[in-house]
């Protein structure tokens, strides 16, 4: 796997791995051709595993890079990961308030951001997870984008390790869209493709955020952290939120662990 991604520079690698990701994602939404409906304890539990995934990842392939990176910085080590992952934070914050969108589990009720007159519950479904997708994406791309800057071959199956990570809790979010969608009446191709729709951000957030840090080297511990930041926001705003929703705390909680631990396996073992 390693072999095959060093014939193509880090931008090609992050749109690879990210066309990845978004894959996962339609797989998830493929199983309204297999059911109408799904167990809302498995898919709460899904959720928790999706959020346990993505904390993991924020510190041991973006935050924990972001600070051994800065280890030179004149006011200290942690100056560039606190300042980018509050960033990230802030910047997830500020689309959230402006992208109209639904998060899984809740009713038209609690639709946020600025809403039209005529909601669509389908297409604010599709914009919730789409804004979930964004840091994903953004992160596959920044740790692919650092190879530009002298990265090893070590830290290419760090990127990959990343990118495998957030393609296993991709599923989920599949899931989550296109089985609420097709529970409601919607035919099953037209729930496929609004579930699967929700994946097409990250490869384009993974080429803007591999662009970004491969021409602009002293960006790239704030950019890890941004990524971070960002991914911590929507796990604590969205996900975590979502999973519980329907009264499945304990479940969705430990599904969260065990999502962090395989994460960190992965990372660990494999990065």
């Amino acid at each position: 796997m390693v072999e095959f991604f060093q014939n193509f520079n880090p931008v090609g690698q992050a749109f690879i791995a990210t066309l990845f990701t978004w894959g996962m994602t339609a797989l998830g939404a493929m199983l309204v051709f297999a059911t109408k409906t799904i167990n809302q304890r498995l898919l709460d539990s899904m959720l928790g595993f999706a959020g346990g995934v993505m904390i993991a990842a924020s510190y041991w392939s973006l935050l924990g890079p972001a600070i051994e990176m800065s280890e030179d910085n004149d006011i200290g080590a942690w100056f560039p990961a606190a300042i980018g992952f509050l960033l990230g934070g802030f910047f997830l914050w500020a689309i959230d308030k402006m992208l109209p969108h639904l998060h899984p589990n809740t009713s038209d009720s609690k639709a946020e951001g600025f809403l039209p007159n005529k909601r669509n519950r389908s297409t604010l479904l599709v914009l919730a997870i789409t804004l979930h997708n964004i840091p994903e994406g953004l992160a596959v791309g920044i740790a692919f984008g650092a190879l530009a800057n002298g990265g090893t071959e070590a830290t290419l199956a760090g990127a990959l390790t990343l990118a495998l990570g957030i393609g296993i809790q991709n599923f989920p979010e599949g899931v989550a869209v296109s089985m609420p969608l097709r529970g409601e009446g919607m035919s099953r191709r037209k729930s496929f493709l609004y579930g699967q729709f929700s994946g097409m951000v990250e490869p384009i957030a993974a080429v803007i955020g591999a662009l970004a840090v491969a021409f602009i080297e002293p960006l790239l511990p704030y950019a890890l952290s941004f990524a971070a930041g960002a991914m911590i926001f929507v796990v604590a705003e969205e996900v975590i939120p979502s999973s519980q929703e329907k009264g499945n705390k304990d479940l969705a909680s430990m599904s969260l662990m065990v999502g962090f631990v395989l994460m960190m396996i992965l990372d660990v073992a494999l990065g």
